[in-house]
């Protein structure tokens, strides 16, 4: 909410188709159909066996097993059946992307980018779906192994197996009566537990846009990529110095140009900057960055978020923010980064999520160049020159023509 206002809302079923398709349905993700196969289950594993961690919940509340197994009746084996295929997908995804990410090294896994926290940040998530999709399984397969032991009654409807988890059984068929159901406990408790410390950990990890990619989907731009917000007080200065009797009488107040910090920034691009995935796909599009420049785009917006964090911690401190003589250009991101962006919306295009640091970019970049005259000298005298001759070029308009005499 430090942001500058910004008002979204216009085509609102465009809006919701793009939460259906980009959000939900990850479209963006299956321009590579394997790898987004393989996150799709993740993604799908997290939002419906939910319905499992409600049960689990409302047996520790209430002193029931499996309270959903007599309402649901016969069709609960075939319930927990589907949430053990996607506990199993769930486990073969991570185990991939732990491999793509530490034994691949691919080049936009191992950037510095992600030097640090980041990087440890996702390998911990990762560990994290794998323990509690194995507490899943095995709790399942104790429970199964109990019941065909005669230990426990009915809870299972007749169904002394499910389908995958009955392959733990070997494992399990030496521990006695009072081990397994210990064992089973054990595996209910750091499940739920897991859950838990899960949900208190997201707002501090970049999983955070598990939650943020759905209003984000909702917000996100709707005119055609590449397409430029003009400042309106720079045309109509333009439009003075072209019409001078259009001018009004009266200076108007002045503003500022661009974005020096984050509180310059709309609300939606910050925002943009907590729903970053952190995947690195628009830095491996970007042509500045595989040509050897410093600009990334990915972390642009990381930069963006740690100096929002910082300016948070700020605001905690002393009640409300007080100057610490840092800058969002300059302290986090630099002059070079952002004269490398050549503004061809690959960031945008790639990103799953429709985060546009191209956006961030612009208005820093213009903050350097209407605020502080910071560029290049052959962009000042390009600036000068339409300044002055309404042209790139020294000339005069009035000798605009002269090229076409002879």
């Amino acid at each position: 909410m430090l942001g500058k206002d910004e008002a979204f809302n216009d085509r609102q079923s465009r809006r919701w188709r793009n939460v259906l398709l980009l959000a939900f349905g990850q479209k963006k993700m299956f321009r590579n159909p394997l790898v987004a196969i393989l996150h799709f289950f993740i993604y799908a594993g997290f939002i419906i066996i939910n319905i499992e961690v409600l049960e689990i919940i409302l047996d520790g509340i209430l002193g029931t097993h499996r309270l959903f197994s007599f309402p649901l009746g016969h069709s609960y084996p075939w319930l927990i059946n589907a949430f053990e295929f996607l506990a199993v997908m769930v486990l073969i995804a991570c185990i991939i992307f732990l491999c793509r990410r530490n034994l691949i090294k691919l080049k936009r896994f191992i950037s510095h980018d992600l030097d640090g926290w980041p990087r440890s940040d996702a390998n911990y998530i990762l560990i994290t779906e794998i323990l509690l999709m194995i507490f899943f399984l095995t709790m399942n397969a104790c429970d199964t192994l109990l019941e065909s032991r005669g230990y426990v009654q009915g809870a299972l409807m007749d169904s002394p197996v499910f389908a995958f988890s009955q392959y733990i059984h070997p494992l399990l068929n030496g521990l006695n009566d009072h081990a397994l159901a210990g064992l089973g406990r054990t595996c209910w408790w750091l499940h739920i537990l897991g859950i838990f410390a899960f949900l208190n950990y997201l707002p501090y990890s970049k999983h955070l846009h598990i939650l943020l990619a759905f209003p984000n989907a909702y917000y996100a731009r709707l005119y055609p990529e590449g397409k430029m917000r003009n400042m309106p007080s720079i045309q109509k200065e333009v439009l003075y110095s072209m019409q001078p009797e259009t001018a009004p009488s009266t200076t108007e107040e002045p503003v500022s140009f661009g974005a020096k910090d984050v509180f310059d920034l709309s609300w939606r691009n910050l925002l943009d900057a907590y729903s970053c995935t952190e995947c690195g796909r628009c830095t491996a599009a970007c042509p500045a960055n595989q040509t050897g420049k410093l600009l990334s785009p990915r972390k642009i917006m990381m930069d963006t978020r740690d100096r929002l964090e910082e300016v948070g911690r700020n605001i905690n401190e002393h009640g409300k923010y007080e100057n610490d003589g840092k800058t969002l250009i300059n302290h986090y991101i630099t002059v070079e980064e952002l004269r490398a962006c050549t503004t061809c919306n690959a960031c945008v295009e790639e990103c799953p999520v429709s985060i546009s640091p191209l956006e961030i970019i612009l208005e820093l970049r213009r903050s350097l160049i209407m605020e502080d005259s910071n560029a290049p000298q052959e962009w000042n005298t390009m600036f000068s020159n339409v300044e002055n001759n309404f042209a790139p070029w020294k000339f005069s308009p009035d000798d605009r023509d002269k090229w076409a005499q002879d």
